[in-house]
């Protein structure tokens, strides 16, 4: 029988239906080495071996649960993450805040009582355990959630920690559990949806470039874009812009939309209300454009620029491509 560390940190790593490990899983594992030992709980597909790609992300130990045994939908990755809970006996455990892992960690806190703190954007730990920390009211103050009793749920905004941990030997070895019999949805078949872009994925990305009712049209949306290629960056949006139809609603920021932590964020056009900030406003540099020298997105702005957009951006865009060459 395996010996975890008492400072143990239960990492919950999920993979995408092509059997990849999903994208947050580095930033899982590295934010759960800054307070303490990483262990891992794989959710993997059958016949696919991912446990060396997650030691080699830093996890000291890697319990595998096969896809096949977890067959309908999350109640029986809710049970695996039970006897996880059981065998490792973790100061907390970790997740992503994807639709997904909500799912999973929330049924799981019902069942065992335990505390949930959510869409954390750094970890930490006191005399008494580990604490998370958020970025609230729209980024207007910063707090911190910790419990009173038992190991923390904590799912972390994807992007929001830098901290990587260092490659770790492989220990892997299969999660024993008894998967519970209650009536579940599931999943029998399903068709992927594949986009084809040359941008980076919105959420997760380290670089984005969103606009606003600023721009005027869709026509003129493609300044946004034309500047997130020079950038290599991804495009997003304001709720205004969203609206107004510039561009599809899975491009929104905002507290409504998608919440990101990219290391840059320029905004073009965008006014700042308080629900768009509440999206991206643990960005590490903020870079806005917009005529109204008073409008809100000023206030968090690393770097703001007064002046015509329609000016600027061509020109910033020559000067980027101009470096390229």
């Amino acid at each position: 029988m395996t010996n975890y560390p008492a400072n143990a940190i239960l990492v919950l790593v999920e993979t995408t239906p092509a059997g990849e490990l999903a994208k947050p899983t580095a930033e899982l594992i590295g934010a759960a080495s800054t307070v303490g030992v990483p262990v891992a709980l794989l959710l993997s597909p059958t016949g696919v071996d991912l446990s060396a790609q997650v030691a080699g992300l830093g996890a000291t130990s890697v319990l595998i649960a096969e896809e096949a045994v977890l067959g309908g939908l999350s109640r029986n990755a809710v049970d695996a993450l039970a006897a996880a809970v059981s065998v490792v006996q973790p100061d907390a455990v970790l997740a992503s805040h994807s639709v997904s892992s909500r799912d999973i960690v929330a049924r799981f806190a019902v069942r065992s009582g335990s505390a949930v703190s959510v869409d954390a954007v750094g970890l930490s730990r006191d005399d008494l355990g580990v604490v998370a920390e958020h970025s609230v009211y729209g980024g207007a103050y910063n707090a911190t959630s910790s419990a009173t009793f038992g190991a923390p749920i904590i799912t972390l905004r994807q992007g929001s920690v830098d901290a990587r941990a260092v490659q770790a030997p492989l220990v892997a070895a299969p999660l024993q559990f008894v998967a519970g019999d209650k009536p579940a949805a599931r999943v029998d078949s399903f068709e992927a949806e594949t986009t084809q872009s040359s941008r980076p994925e919105l959420r997760g990305a380290a670089k984005v470039v969103s606009g606003g009712r600023g721009l005027g049209s869709k026509e003129q949306f493609v300044l946004v874009e034309q500047l997130a290629d020079a950038l290599g960056a991804a495009v997003g949006a304001s709720r205004a812009a969203v609206d107004a139809g510039y561009v599809p609603q899975s491009h929104q920021v905002g507290q409504t939309g998608v919440s990101v932590s990219p290391q840059l964020y320029v905004a073009l056009g965008i006014s700042g209300a308080i629900q768009h900030r509440a999206g991206m406003q643990t960005a590490k540099t903020i870079v806005a454009i917009n005529k109204d020298a008073d409008c809100p997105i000023f206030e968090v702005a690393d770097f703001g620029v007064v002046g015509d957009l329609f000016q600027i951006v061509p020109k910033l865009i020559s000067l980027l491509e101009e470096k390229k060459k």
